[in-house]
């Protein structure tokens, strides 16, 4: 079967051969669609339109670049909510845009380190020796393959151990702060970003990342257990604000998992967004397939199917929280009494 590709003035043939080259343009991918699926009531042609309309507009966005280093923790104590997901993708995003990425995976399980085409076997240089003091970030780190702005420092299975050995440090929680503090005066304004994956529970790895960081991102499943545990964790960073970190703030919750078409999560994200109106985004991630089979492949979703929903959603989320950054740096600047 023939397929020609409809001009302006004429056709082109699949043999590549222009009938007429008359005032000719290559229709658009919003004509493609149209002209395939007719009217916008084909459910997969709006969805299709609407996929092609927000890559277009994304790809031409401007990622606003930090006046600062922005140091961010995403945290949930509640497992399978998206938060090594959202890590990645996230940082994934912003290094796409240009922006300059480091993540440092803090759980044990190295999922994070997977995801981004790490090698974390057990005896390579990790986050382990980091913060056993014996080696720097600048020796572990490596480059994730799919974005050269993006590095990361592994995590191995060795890093189950850490919290054992140094529980009777007298500093135990501050080896990942004082590590990430002169790492970053070693590299003056060259990183953009700071994303660390935490573990899913309240440990002294937690404690560590938390009080390495100034912000914390929420990952929230948009399913009725994740309101319930929700005030559990807002009450955890409170601890640590008390305890350990009291400069930490809260600046983002991201709605994961979410599915249109089901009247809970739209109501799971009204809740959230009406309890916390000014750190929800108004972005929400889909559940998709290829968000789940990215890290099969070692890969994010953004470099797996980058033209897919999901990848779509993370660059908007990501876009989001670039946009407010110098909000979120100026409300840390007032919590310390700077302003």
């Amino acid at each position: 079967m023939k397929l020609d590709i409809l001009y302006k003035g004429g056709t082109v043939t699949d043999s590549g051969t222009q009938r007429s080259t008359k005032d000719t343009f290559v229709e658009s991918a919003a004509q493609t669609i149209k002209r395939i699926f007719g009217s916008s009531d084909s459910p997969l042609g709006a969805e299709i339109a609407e996929a092609t309309s927000r890559l277009n507009k994304i790809d031409h966005a401007v990622y606003p670049k930090p006046s600062d280093t922005r140091l961010i923790a995403v945290a949930n104590q509640k497992g399978g909510v998206g938060k090594t997901t959202t890590t990645v993708n996230i940082a994934a995003a912003l290094a796409l845009a240009g922006l300059h990425v480091l993540v440092i995976d803090m759980d044990p399980q190295g999922n994070a380190s997977t995801a981004l085409g790490i090698k974390h076997n057990s005896g390579e240089p990790s986050v382990y020796d980091v913060l056993e003091g014996r080696l720097s970030i600048d020796d572990v780190k490596q480059v994730c393959p799919d974005f050269d702005h993006l590095e990361v420092v592994p995590a191995s299975i060795d890093l189950s151990g850490a919290e054992l050995e140094l529980a009777d440090e007298p500093n135990r929680s501050e080896l990942l702060h004082n590590a990430v503090i002169s790492f970053l005066e070693q590299h003056q304004g060259d990183y953009d970003y700071v994303l660390i994956d935490c573990p899913p529970s309240l440990g002294l790895l937690v404690i560590n990342s938390m009080c390495a960081v100034n912000e914390v991102l929420i990952p929230i499943q948009a399913e009725y257990y994740a309101l319930e545990g929700l005030g559990q964790l807002i009450n955890t960073i409170g601890l640590v604000q008390n305890h350990y970190n009291s400069d930490l703030l809260v600046s983002t919750m991201l709605v994961t998992m979410f599915d249109k078409r089901t009247l809970l999560s739209k109501e799971v994200y009204t809740e959230v967004k009406e309890h916390y109106p000014d750190i929800v985004l108004d972005t929400t991630i889909p559940r998709t397939v290829k968000i789940a089979e990215a890290p099969s492949f070692g890969q994010t979703v953004i470099a797996y199917d980058g033209h897919g929903m999901g990848a779509i959603a993370y660059r908007e989320a990501a876009l989001e929280i670039a946009r407010r950054s110098e909000q979120v740096i100026k409300e840390l600047a007032t919590k310390r009494g700077e302003n």
